[in-house]
């Protein structure tokens, strides 16, 4: 009756609310509705029917919408097509463009006039900048556009059906089902109140038709598919309960559940560790070879791009720059950005910094005449400014090598030394008083209970860091290295004061650094800062850069308005951002402005001592570079101290003076980053480097074994350790030997056996 009420005052029925007094409304309408229950019937009919109603009239005008945005399709040149055999052609594009209302009310193009065909079982990766468009193409291919996107010309056809001209109804029977998305962050992606076990049995309910009894067999076997150890346990637990790793394989196996033909997968092993992110690709590799499933890969990382894809279209303001098999493009590249992406790359196999792309990507919907890439090309002249240069073929390779370039030939001439940046200086300053020293200091997440605390007794369960000492000096970077889950950002929110260790001590120049944030001293808090790894989370969105970098600046140095004014301007300069930048919000921003936003507010308190906590493992190669530059050129200028985590070995080795492994949170080796990167190794430390992604070595024929759960005696790494010397690993701590002077390796093998 309550609801019947509700209704019908809503419609305008004249009928009068009662008075909102819940307690009488509820004593009422109990009463009444135990006399009349059908009173209730009709006003719930009506509210039915409204809603169907409205979904009804969306449906049809969604459709409407995508029907009269496509124009006639565009013509394409003979050197535009793509030479796919018709027989296994899966996924069409043919002349593809899509664009959005701006704010001035013109059309802004995302994609421009996109060729490409996707055969039966082939793997074709798409790379580019932030901002390239290799995103809203994905998507695309699951007939999908984000708000206030449109159709601007072409098509896209999936086994002969034009996506964007289809039901919608169609389209949820082929996404999910024929057409399948692995994300790039399974953990936001998977419901995190619903088990394992109900997601996938979802997913094969809505795109299978198997009967409910062999729906948790099915689920069952896909987990077994995609490697995940203990199948009937992960088949109960939350996402939460998983490590990224198996939460992106969980992602893997939903996908397979409706046996697609095509994979979409947007970035799926960004932010993983070199061994987690070495199985993702070998699994993706082999439900290739074992489904002849078609993949489209979208990443920024090249290096991931030349283990997976058969071939590669390099994207560049919404357009295709250059598209060919995998290794004629990355080794023989022809476009200049081609080029300049590659220069960008960190080497594993000698240090240095890599060189940036000069200039910055155009804003979305800015090019409309010449070629887009001809502000920040070397080869540019009067005709890439006022003409735009066509996609053409330029050789007789199978696939064949496209290049969208006028001068194609003379960068082809020109000789393109892919080589490290020049090598690092260091900027430490050795003291007999480190900035920061770590002794025996062990970390746990458990916190005891009432009655442990109160009879003092010890946590059995093992601790998350055990028994690290390590010093940094002024000016130095030390980088700390390892697999998700070994310590390393437990490390360092420890450091920073928001977890207290169980045992040991933290010094700071001397001083002992009380456990936790609030017990310390402003000057404590403000010598060491951090910069987080997603910006986007870290900076809050309701504020202006200014009102950003004026918090530590009120806060550390009572400064008044004009004179944070003036500093904030000269933080920005430092950045290479201006001054116009003050009054954005970071929604406003790209990636590599607000990671440099970021790291202006870690500077605007004058720290000694700065976290960094993987702050370039989400950039593309260009903006990782210059984010890279700009670190070191700012530890020269400031003589500040950096410890640096990343999961990337070819970054660390660009930026560290030091490395120290971490392998479940115990140090394992450390040293001078040439003594680190050269034999003989710590067994762990061989593997991540087996397991890193070197530059386009081809596909590995071994993938590193998986990390097993601590047994808590011996060496940590004794489960995956190739040279186990049996009882000894198991059963005895390691000892520490001394190799040459400052490298140490944590191991029972003499220094002679290691490789």
């Amino acid at each position: 009756m309550l609801l019947s009420f509700s209704s019908l005052s809503f419609l305008g029925f004249g009928v009068t609310p009662p008075t909102p007094d819940w307690g009488l409304m509820i004593a009422t309408n109990r009463s009444i509705m135990a006399v009349a229950p059908w009173a209730t019937l009709w006003p719930l009919a009506a509210l039915t029917s409204l809603i169907i109603g409205i979904n009804l009239t969306a449906d049809a005008a969604r459709q409407s919408r995508w029907l009269g945005s496509l124009p006639g399709r565009t013509r394409m040149s003979a050197n535009q097509q793509t030479t796919v055999d018709q027989r296994t052609l899966l996924l069409q594009i043919e002349g593809l463009s899509i664009g959005y209302r701006n704010q001035r009310g013109a059309t802004a193009q995302v994609l421009r006039g996109i060729n490409l065909a996707v055969a039966r079982g082939e793997t074709i990766g798409i790379v580019g900048e932030s901002g390239s468009g290799k995103s809203t193409l994905a998507l695309a291919m699951l007939g999908y556009l984000r708000a206030g996107s449109r159709v601007l010309g072409g098509n896209l056809r999936y086994a002969g059906q034009d996506l964007f001209q289809s039901a919608p109804s169609a389209l949820q029977a082929l996404r999910g089902g024929k057409i399948a998305l692995i994300p790039q962050n399974a953990g936001q992606w998977l419901t995190p109140t619903m088990r394992i076990g109900q997601q996938i049995a979802e997913a094969l309910q809505l795109h299978t038709r198997l009967a409910a009894r062999d729906v948790q067999q099915r689920a069952h076997q896909l987990l077994v598919q995609v490697h995940l150890p203990q199948p009937d346990q992960l088949l109960h637990r939350y996402p939460h309960q998983l490590s990224g790793g198996q939460q992106q394989r969980v992602a893997i196996a939903m996908a397979l559940a409706g046996e697609p033909d095509l994979l979409v997968l947007d970035e799926p092993t960004t932010g993983l560790d070199v061994t987690t992110q070495a199985h993702i690709l070998t699994l993706l590799r082999e439900v290739s070879q074992a489904t002849a499933v078609a993949m489209v890969y979208v990443s920024h990382d090249l290096t991931v791009i030349a283990r997976v894809s058969d071939r590669v279209a390099v994207m560049y303001a919404g357009e295709i720059a250059e598209m060919g098999a995998t290794q004629t493009v990355l080794m023989q590249p022809n476009h200049p950005y081609t080029r300049g992406l590659l220069r960008s790359i960190p080497r594993l196999q000698a240090q240095g910094l890599p060189t940036g792309l000069p200039g910055t990507p155009p804003a979305i919907g800015s090019v409309t005449v010449g070629c887009a890439f001809a502000p920040r090309c070397g080869f540019a002249d009067q005709i890439c400014h006022e003409v735009s240069p066509m996609l053409e073929g330029i050789g007789p390779d199978a696939p064949p090598h496209q290049v969208r370039c006028h001068h194609w030939s003379l960068v082809r001439a020109t000789p393109n030394p892919i080589a490290a940046g020049p090598g690092r200086t260091t900027h430490a300053q050795p003291s007999a008083t480190p900035l920061l020293n770590l002794q025996a200091v062990q970390i746990s997440y458990h916190r005891p209970g009432f009655l442990s605390s109160w009879f003092k007794q010890q946590s059995a369960s093992p601790a998350t860091v055990s028994d690290l000492s390590l010093q940094i000096q002024k000016g130095e970077t030390l980088a700390l290295v390892g697999e998700s889950g070994s310590g390393k950002s437990t490390i360092t929110r420890a450091i920073a004061g928001l977890l207290a260790p169980r045992a040991g001590e933290i010094r700071l120049d001397g001083s002992p650094l009380p456990p936790l944030v609030d017990q310390r001293l402003p000057t404590q808090r403000r010598r060491i800062q951090m910069i987080f790894q997603n910006p986007d989370a870290s900076l809050n969105p309701r504020h202006t850069v200014a009102q950003i970098l004026a918090q530590p600046l009120r806060l550390y140095f009572h400064l008044d308005q004009r004179a944070i004014q003036v500093r904030s301007i000269e933080l920005l300069q430092q950045v290479r951002l201006g001054e116009q930048y003050l009054a954005r919000f970071p929604a406003q921003l790209s990636g590599g402005e607000q990671q440099r936003v970021a790291i202006a507010r870690a500077f605007a308190a004058e720290p000694d001592l700065i976290l960094c906590d993987e702050v370039v493992s989400a950039l593309d190669v260009s903006v990782q570079a210059t984010v890279l530059a700009l670190l070191s050129q700012l530890q020269a200028e400031r003589g500040v101290a950096y410890l640096f985590i990343a999961h990337d070995l070819a970054v660390v080795r660009a930026i560290a003076d030091r490395v120290a492994v971490l392998y479940q949170g115990t140090l394992c080796e450390i040293g001078t980053t040439q003594q680190v990167y050269a034999p003989p190794y710590h067994p762990y430390t061989e593997l991540l480097l087996q397991a890193a992604l070197i530059q386009f070595a081809g596909k590995p024929t071994s993938t590193p074994g998986q990390r097993q759960a601590p047994t808590g005696r011996g060496c940590p790494a004794q489960a995956i350790c190739p040279q186990h010397l049996g009882a000894l690993c198991a059963e005895t701590v390691s000892p520490w030997q001394e190799t040459t002077p400052g490298h140490f390796i944590r191991c029972h093998i003499p220094v002679a056996e290691l490789l």
